[in-house]
């Protein structure tokens, strides 16, 4: 049911209620007169606004005939729709030529804006007819999908502008829970303070869960890093599992190497939205408007708020609240949603197999003096058993360098951890010895054997068996 049709439908309720006691209980001869008289005289809530509003006897009166000896009074008593009602008023081949014109310059525009500007046109240019009023001007640009816009300043507005005006939006749902995690970031709309008195704007990393809407983590930062991501995802999957997509944003730290390394070692698809197209992470998007509206709202008397109260508050907010509490679209709570199923996920690794994972890699040539690499400016030392190899290929963590991993090019695999060198410690004086790095069987030099090596013996008897002499004279 339409608006118009939801609001004419109302009006006859209301007047129903009024007139319902006349129809039902009919006064005696006589007695019509006074008893509408009665009715007159009270007030009544207006039926779509709040205020009190009475109705003369004779509109009572007409409404009570307009009911009286049919068989439906509520479609007696509903106002009438408009004469006009799916009519339009034309607008000259010009004038939409003008309006088009003008829409392509300015999309921004509001339809005020457009009206106004045809009619000063035409004040202009009387040839151009009759100037169309505000509603026709809405009518003819509604029809031919001349919304307003965003003014787009990059490439990557306009791009994301061209796809939402050519494609359909619709909103979809995973069918097995953990199959899909929705992760992003979130500026707080308060500040906490450290312990050396300095505010900062907290940001919130947030993992959700696609079917069942469960807060799988939420943790707050003061920094939207890759190492405040993988800190968060991973307690994700250790309370959660694994799941098999991940759904992000393009911002600098879900692109990192570390995140986009880990994600694929984990067997996690990354599906990245579009670039200025936040709606494709809408779940995500309408779970801030909670996390501001409850729980910042609560902490509003706070005062000073640190990280260490807002994080405690958040985490009993979550698993007391939010996840407990009946989901309006899935008509339930996302906990108990979670349980009914069905579940993909997988088991999470250990903390060391998911530090691995997340870890970007580079190649560097090993410096045959100390057996040492350099990683960002951090020297490291390479186990004398892997000194053969002129170049080595490493994993580390940008944000961590108190370890690396020294890994095999061809399959990735660990090969052994490597530590920064310590200068300090080798000024000690112990060193290993160095064991060969193939064993070789024991031989003894046979001093009595020709001493002339295979190649050179070989050169010499082809050069003799040509028959020339030497080409040189010897001196005397």
């Amino acid at each position: 049911m339409s608006g118009k049709s939801r609001k004419l439908l109302r009006w006859a309720h209301f007047r129903f209620s009024i007139i319902g006691r006349l129809l039902s209980k009919p006064p005696d001869k006589g007695q019509l007169c006074k008893e509408i008289e009665k009715i007159a005289d009270r007030l009544y809530l207006h039926p779509r606004k709040d205020k009190w509003i009475k109705f003369g006897a004779s509109t009572i009166e007409r409404w009570y005939y307009l009911a009286l000896g049919v068989d439906d009074p509520i479609k007696a008593l509903s106002r009438k729709i408009r004469k006009d009602t799916g009519k339009t008023y034309a607008m000259t081949a010009e004038q939409l030529e003008a309006l088009c014109k003008q829409y392509r310059r300015y999309p921004h525009w509001s339809y005020k804006l457009h009206s106004d500007n045809i009619v000063a046109l035409i004040e202009e240019d009387p040839k151009l007819g009759k100037a169309p009023s505000y509603a026709t001007v809405a009518r003819r640009m509604k029809e031919r999908g001349w919304i307003k816009k965003r003014k787009t300043r990059t490439r990557g507005q306009k791009l994301a502008a061209q796809r939402l005006e050519r494609f359909e939006v619709r909103s979809f749902e995973s069918e097995y829970v953990h199959a899909l995690w929705h992760l992003d970031f979130h500026e707080c709309s308060r500040k906490v303070v450290d312990e050396n008195g300095l505010w900062h704007s907290p940001k919130v990393l947030c993992v959700l869960d696609d079917r069942s809407r469960l807060c799988c983590h939420i943790q707050w930062y003061l920094d939207e890093t890759a190492q405040s991501l993988y800190h968060g995802l991973i307690q994700a999957f250790a309370k959660r599992g694994l799941p098999r997509s991940l759904m992000t944003d393009n911002g600098s730290a879900m692109i990192a190497n570390e995140t986009v390394n880990g994600l694929v070692n984990l067997g996690v698809d990354h599906d990245k939205t579009l670039a200025y197209s936040p709606y494709q992470n809408g779940k995500q998007e309408a779970f801030w408007g909670q996390v501001e509206g409850r729980l910042i709202a609560m902490l509003s008397n706070v005062d000073p708020l640190t990280m260490e109260f807002l994080n405690h508050a958040t985490q009993a907010w979550i698993e007391q609240e939010y996840n407990r509490t009946i989901h309006h679209e899935i008509k339930m709570s996302p906990l108990d949603r979670m349980l009914d199923g069905p579940d993909v996920s997988r088991r999470s690794p250990d903390i060391s197999q998911l530090h691995f994972a997340f870890s970007t890699n580079v190649t560097r040539t090993q410096r045959k003096s100390d057996g040492t690499i350099s990683i960002a400016g951090v020297r490291f030392e390479v186990p004398s058993r892997f000194r053969h190899f002129g170049k080595v290929c490493v994993h580390y963590q940008s944000w961590d360098l108190k370890m690396a991993y020294l890994v095999d090019e061809r399959t990735s695999d660990q090969l052994a951890r490597i530590y920064p060198q310590d200068k300090i410690k080798n000024a000690q004086g112990k060193r290993r010895s160095l064991e060969p790095l193939v064993q070789q069987p024991e031989q003894r030099c046979d001093k009595k054997s020709d001493p002339i090596p295979p190649l050179l013996r070989k050169l010499m008897a082809e050069y003799a068996a040509t028959g020339l002499p030497p080409a040189y004279i010897p001196q005397k």
